[in-house]
C-alpha cells in the first residue's frame, strides 16, 4: 500500500451556541442518596450547541429558504428529558426553520449535574421553576436554529480517531458482599475510542469540532448541589480555547462506562476529568491532515541508508465526489420487553412502604435511614416514570437515524446502550469513522445491556425494560441497514 487516505467530507454547515443554565433554586436532585432538592449555585453554565448540516450539492437558497434534506444536531447539557419535552423541542425547532421534525436530532450530553428536568417533579421544592424553564428552552433552541441557518457555508470535514482512558468499566463485583455495584472496575474492558470531526470553512477557520466519546458524566453525585455540565464543560473549554470554533459533544454508548474517579462532590475533579478528554482530543487534532489531500509514498532517498519519503498530494476526482455523499435514513427496530417487567401496582405499593419508613426515620432523627429511604423511594418513583413512558404492546419501537456524510457513518439512537454496540459496529466498518450518539430524541427505553449481563443483579440490567438479546438484535439491524446504503 503506497497511500494512506484521510476520511473526509464536503458539505455545508453552521454552528451556534446558547446558554441554557436553569435558575439557581430550581429542583436539582438527581441522585437517590442526595439530601438536597434545590440547586444552590452554578459550577459551569449548561450549554446548547447546534450543528446544521446540509449537502454541498444542494446549496442554492432563496432568502432564508432551507436547502433540501438538512440535519440539525443539537447537543444539550442535560441528563434526561421526558419524551414530551424532546418532542416539543424538535417541533419548535422544525417549525422555526420550516423543516420536517425528522430533520431535528436532539441529543443529551447526559450530565448528572444538570438536575432532573421533569414536570412530574413540579410539586417538589424548586419544582415550580421547572415548567417555565422547559417552556423557555424550546423557544431558545428555535431561535438558535434560526441563527444557524443564516450562517451556513461550504465546509471541509476532516475525520480523525484518537484515544482517551478517562472512561472505565463500571460493573464491579463488591468483594465483601459478592453483589455487583455501579462503580470503577479495574479489571473490566473499557473502550477508549475518541472520534473527531473538524469542520473547516473556506477561509481556513474552524467552525466546529465534534467530539464523540463514551463516558458517563457522573463525576459529581449526591454531595454536589451545583448545576453543572460535569466533565463535559471543561472538555469543551479546552478544545475551543486551543482549536477555535465551537465544540459539540456526542455521548457514545456508555451504559457500562464512567470516569475512574467519580461519584464525588468536588467540582475540581470534574474539571480535571474534562481536561483529560479535552487534551486527548487536542493531541489528535495537533496532527490533523489537510483536507482534500492524501498521504502518498514519494520514493526512496539515499542517505546513510535508503529513506522512504511520504508527502501529501491532492486526492483524485473520484475521492472528492465520494466526500460529497450526504444521505440520512430513519428506521425502527422492535425490541421485545422483558417478561418480568414489574407492574405499576407492585411498584407503587413498594414506594408507599418506603415513604412510611422515611417518615418514621425522620421522626426518630435517624439521618442514615432517612437517606436510605429517600433513595428507595426515588428508585421506585423512577421505575413508575419508566413504566408510564413505555409504548404499549410487547415490544418497544426504537427509532434510529443513520447518516452517511462523506466517508463517515453517523448513528443516532435513543436510550443508553452498552459499549459493545459501538465496538462491534466499528469493527465491521474499520475503514470508516463511525460516530455513535445515544440519548438522542428520547431516553426511553433506558438501558439496553447485552444478553451476557442479565441475571447478575447489575443496576443497568435490573432497571432495563428490554429483554436479553435486544442489544444484539439492534446491532444486527443497524448493520444490515448500513449494508444497504454504504
Amino acid at each position: 500500500m503506497n497511500v494512506e487516505k484521510t476520511p473526509q467530507a464536503h458539505c455545508r454547515a453552521a454552528a451556534a451556541r446558547c446558554d441554557i443554565t436553569p435558575p439557581v433554586g430550581i429542583y436539582h436532585r438527581m441522585w437517590g442518596a442526595a439530601m438536597h432538592d434545590r440547586a444552590t449555585g452554578v459550577h459551569r453554565p449548561l450549554e446548547a450547541t447546534l450543528l446544521w448540516l446540509e449537502p454541498i450539492s444542494k446549496s442554492k437558497r432563496n432568502g432564508t429558504e432551507p436547502a433540501t434534506n438538512p440535519a440539525i444536531v443539537i447537543s444539550l447539557d442535560h441528563c434526561v428529558l421526558d419524551t414530551v419535552e424532546m418532542d416539543a423541542i424538535r417541533s419548535a425547532v422544525a417549525t422555526a426553520v420550516n423543516l420536517p421534525r425528522e430533520c431535528v436530532l436532539v441529543t443529551l450530553t447526559h450530565t448528572h449535574g444538570s438536575g432532573w428536568m421533569s414536570r412530574s417533579r413540579s410539586h417538589l421544592p424548586g419544582g415550580e421553576l421547572l415548567g417555565p424553564y422547559l417552556d423557555s428552552l424550546a423557544f431558545r433552541l428555535a431561535d438558535l436554529a434560526k441563527e444557524a441557518i443564516s450562517k451556513v457555508e461550504p465546509v471541509s470535514v476532516v475525520y480523525q480517531q484518537g484515544r482517551c482512558d478517562l472512561a472505565r468499566h463500571r460493573d464491579y463485583r463488591d468483594p465483601h458482599t459478592g453483589r455487583f455495584v455501579c462503580g470503577f472496575d479495574p479489571g473490566g474492558f473499557s473502550d477508549d475510542t475518541l472520534i473527531l470531526a473538524s469542520f473547516i470553512g473556506n477561509s481556513g477557520d474552524r467552525l466546529a469540532t465534534v467530539v464523540n466519546y463514551a463516558c458517563h458524566p457522573t463525576t459529581l453525585a449526591w454531595d454536589n448541589t451545583l448545576i453543572s455540565p460535569d466533565w463535559v464543560g471543561a472538555m469543551r473549554e479546552v478544545v475551543e480555547r486551543e482549536a477555535g470554533g465551537l465544540c459539540l459533544f456526542l455521548q457514545g454508548a456508555s451504559g457500562d462506562l464512567g470516569p475512574r474517579e467519580g461519584f464525588v462532590g468536588d467540582k475540581e475533579i470534574a474539571d480535571r476529568n474534562g481536561r483529560k478528554v479535552g487534551y486527548s482530543a487536542m493531541a489528535t487534532l495537533a496532527t490533523q491532515p489537510p483536507s482534500d489531500m492524501e498521504f502518498r509514498y514519494a520514493g526512496a532517498v539515499t542517505s546513510g541508508t535508503e529513506i522512504g519519503t511520504w508527502k501529501y498530494e491532492p486526492v483524485a476526482a473520484e475521492d472528492r465526489a465520494r466526500f460529497e455523499t450526504f444521505r440520512w435514513i430513519d428506521f425502527e427496530v422492535e425490541l421485545p420487553y422483558r417478561h418480568d417487567l414489574p407492574s405499576v401496582e407492585v411498584t407503587t405499593a413498594e414506594r408507599d412502604r418506603w415513604l412510611e419508613k422515611e417518615d418514621a426515620a425522620r421522626k426518630a432523627g435517624e439521618e442514615a435511614m432517612v437517606r436510605k429511604c429517600r433513595a428507595e423511594v426515588e428508585q421506585r418513583t423512577r421505575q413508575l416514570t419508566r413504566l408510564g413512558a413505555l409504548v404499549p404492546g410487547s415490544a418497544y419501537p426504537l427509532k434510529m437515524k443513520i447518516g452517511i456524510v462523506g466517508d463517515a457513518i453517523w448513528i443516532f439512537a435513543p436510550g443508553e446502550l452498552y459499549q459493545v454496540f459501538q465496538r462491534e459496529l466499528r469493527s465491521r466498518y474499520p475503514d470508516r469513522p463511525v460516530f455513535v450518539s445515544t440519548l438522542t430524541n428520547d431516553w426511553q427505553p433506558g438501558y439496553v445491556p447485552p444478553a451476557s449481563k442479565f441475571g447478575y443483579g447489575i443496576y443497568q440490567e435490573v432497571i432495563a425494560a428490554t429483554a436479553p438479546g435486544d442489544l444484539e438484535i439492534l446491532i444486527e439491524s443497524v448493520s444490515r441497514k448500513l449494508a444497504e446504503c454504504v
